[in-house]
Parts: structure tokens; sequence; C-alpha cells
């Protein structure tokens, strides 16, 4: 059973709701009014569709779309075309973004997707991808607000396009947009995933200085470059921000043999017999939703996922097994032989140091002086009380313990040894996850 909190889709229907109305708007006043421009229109929804077809997976299972995120910001951000003044105006820009978006995604319905899977779930069937649209049409409309009102009003035309001023205004503009995004993905995890705002918004704002800051700088060159060689500027400067996908999809792959490696050593011990059946995944599980209610961002809730999973590859070494592996039960000072063995053979798989870290340091006492490795990561101690909290658990169960009955005890359990043996934000995050 996977702890935490029932996620409240409240926000994120919102979100959605005032991207839909948008889009509607939109869509209606372009019909009425007609399409301005049209052959630079279907120049970028055609961009912004084929962006949605080469989509790349980012660190924790986050999907983006670089090329269609960066066209669609240039089309909001586009002054002159080869010096001729453009007319689309804000709502233009927002159809052609949500016309891009759904071409992308029927298109994509055709494509393959990775073995086992011969064709991708339809967009209006998967909750990321109805997040990723409803987020990139609410931005690009706030860009092309901010920026299409002044362009066609005449007040962008004091600032020169071959001078500084212009450049630093798109800047303005572009990295507002950015924010806007961040803050609306953070909303939108904060209500689908349970992590607290704080952490999903500090975890949007450091992917800005990754591919975010990609796809910002090549939609203000893209629509810079029109003004001077017209819509050849679109696969042209579009094209090194390929080649960074290129590179972030050979990352995908890095870990994805790292997440290999990891999960062939959380079975090793249950194949061995050292420890139950799925007590690694269960480990796991608690100590990610009590990461999330501690306010752990994405980065550290993965670390700390990889070290729950293998916190018990120590036992391997053991010439008897721990019966039922309980390591929680065994002597502190057994407790800590097993984590530092443990420490030692994942510092030889290839993971992130830190997981090696939280794992030799997850027996260590969390109160009195720090020890020359200085203080307890909060991992080691989130691992600590996920562990015992499962041992215990599963002692109940073998003496015929109810389920409700047995996490009542186990809880309490772990209060007797709250701010000595276990860490007592821990324990107070376990009892309100649900534990």
């Amino acid at each position: 059973m996977v702890l935490g909190r029932a996620p409240c889709g409240r926000t994120a229907r919102a979100v959605h709701a005032a991207a839909a109305a948008l889009l509607a708007l939109a869509l209606g006043a372009v019909a009425v009014r007609g399409v301005a421009e049209p052959r630079v229109a279907l120049a970028f929804t055609v961009l912004i569709a084929l962006g949605e077809c080469v989509r790349i997976t980012l660190p924790g299972d986050r999907e983006q779309a670089p090329i269609g995120a960066a066209g669609a910001l240039a089309y909001a951000l586009l002054g002159p075309l080869r010096g001729v003044p453009t007319a689309h105006g804000t709502l233009q820009v927002v159809a052609v973004t949500g016309a891009g978006l759904l071409l992308g995604r029927l298109a994509g319905l055709v494509l393959p997707d990775g073995p086992g899977r011969p064709h991708r779930r339809p967009p209006w069937a998967d909750p990321a991808r109805r997040d990723g649209a409803a987020r990139r049409v609410l931005a690009v409309g706030f860009a092309g607000a901010v920026f299409q009102p002044l362009y066609n009003g005449g007040m962008v035309d004091r600032f020169s396009p071959e001078g500084p001023a212009y450049g630093v205004f798109l800047t303005a503009v572009a990295a507002l947009a950015a924010l806007c995004d961040a803050t609306l993905a953070a909303l939108l995890r904060r209500s689908g995933g349970g992590l607290r705002f704080p952490a999903a918004l500090e975890d949007e704002l450091r992917s800005l200085f990754g591919i975010g800051s990609a796809i910002v700088a090549t939609g203000m060159l893209v629509s810079l470059a029109a003004g001077e060689v017209g819509l050849w500027a679109l696969p042209l400067f579009c094209t090194p921000l390929l080649l960074a996908q290129v590179s972030f999809r050979r990352a995908a792959a890095v870990r994805a043999t790292t997440g290999q490696t990891i999960a062939s050593l959380a079975r090793a011990t249950e194949v061995a017999g050292y420890t139950p059946h799925g007590h690694a995944r269960r480990v796991a599980d608690t100590a990610c939703a009590l990461g999330r209610e501690l306010g752990l961002g994405t980065r550290e809730l993965a670390l700390l996922e990889y070290a729950a999973l293998m916190h018990d590859v120590g036992q391997l070494s053991l010439v008897e097994p721990v019966p039922d592996g309980a390591t929680a039960l065994l002597p502190e000072a057994e407790q800590q032989r097993i984590a530092r063995l443990g420490s030692e053979v994942i510092s030889r798989t290839g993971v992130p140091r830190q997981v090696a870290e939280q794992v030799a340091r997850l027996a260590d006492p969390c109160t009195g002086p720090a020890s020359g490795d200085g203080p307890v990561p909060l991992a080691s101690r989130i691992i600590r009380v996920a562990n015992a909290h499962d041992d215990l658990l599963t002692a109940a169960r073998g003496r015929g313990v109810g389920e409700a009955v047995g996490r009542l005890e186990a809880l309490e359990a772990l209060r007797l040894g709250r701010g000595r043996v276990y860490d007592a934000r821990v324990v107070d995050a376990l009892a309100r996850v649900g534990g």
C-alpha cells in the first residue's frame, strides 16, 4: 500500500478550465475575424505539431516538447517578419498553439511509443498530457498578452529591432512567461502528486536552467531571426534544440540503466530469501510518501527512492538471514554494520554517490553530537522509519494481528522511540500520511 494524501484535483480542474475557456475564446475570435497572415500561422502550427511528436522525458517522468514550446513562444513574441509588421494578435497566438497541440497529439496516436506499447495513449486519456497542454496554452497566452498589444499598439516601435533594448524587452517577456509556466507546473504537480508547492516550484525553477533555458532562448532567437530571414528561421534555429533533445534522450537511457541496476539489487535480497517479498518496494513507497510530506523535491525524492530500494543489500553479507529480514529489531551496532556493508556494495554500482551515503547512515543515531561524518541525512532518517514501520507490520501479520490494529501497534512502537531512535519529524509525518 502506498501511503500518502489523496490527491486533490481541484487546482488541476481550475487550470484546465481556464485553458479550455481561453482556447475556445481564441478559436471563436479567429473564426469570426479570419486568420491574419495565414502562411505564417500555418508554418508555426506545423512547427508546434512536429514538436509534439518528438517529446522527451525529463527527470521525475515528466514529458516535455521543447521544439513545440519554443515555436509557440516564438509566435507569441513575433514582431516584424523580414521587416514587414505582423498583426496576428494574442488570440491568434493561442489559437495557433492550440491547433498545433491538437495536431501533434493526433499524429502521435499513430507513432510507436516504445517496446510493448505499439501506440501512444490518446491525449485526452493522459493526465500528464492534459496538464502540459493547459500550461502551454496559458503560458503562451500570457506571453502574447504582454507582447502583442504593445507591439500592435506601436509602443514597441521606439525600440529598434537591431538595438539591445528590443532584445532586453523580449528577454523580460520570455522570462515572465517561463515563470508563469513554472508556477502552473508546480500547482499541477501539487494537485496531482501530493508534492508540496514550495518543493514543486523549486524543482520547476531549477529545470529552467536546463532544457527550460534552451526553450526560452530558442523561442526568442526564432522571433528575432524571423525579422531578418523570414520563416526559414523556424527550421534553421530550432535545429540546435533538436540536438539538445538527443542529448537528453541519451541521459534518459543512462537513467534507465541505473534504474535496472537498482531494481536488480533490490530484488536480490528477496530472491536469496533474506527479506520478505515486496519489502523493498513497500519501504520505498512509504519513504517517498514521507519525503513528499516533509517537502523534498523531485531529485531528492528520486535519490531517496533509490536508497530505500537498496537499503537491505548489506544483508547479503550475512551467513544466516535475519528472521523475516527485520533489521529494525536487531541491536543498533549490527544495524550499522549491515548498512555500511550495503553502502560499500552500492558505491560500486555507478548509482549517485548520495545513495550510498544515505544507506551507510540509515542506522546511525539521530540524536546526540554529530559523528565525524556529520549530521545524519534526512533521507537516512526517513528510510529508517519506513523500514521499521514495514518490519513491525510484518511481525504483526505473523502474529495474526489485523491490518488496522497492526498499523496502530507499529506507529505506537515508533512513537516510543521518537526523538531517540527515530527522528521525531519523520514519525510525526508518518502519522499524518496514514501510518
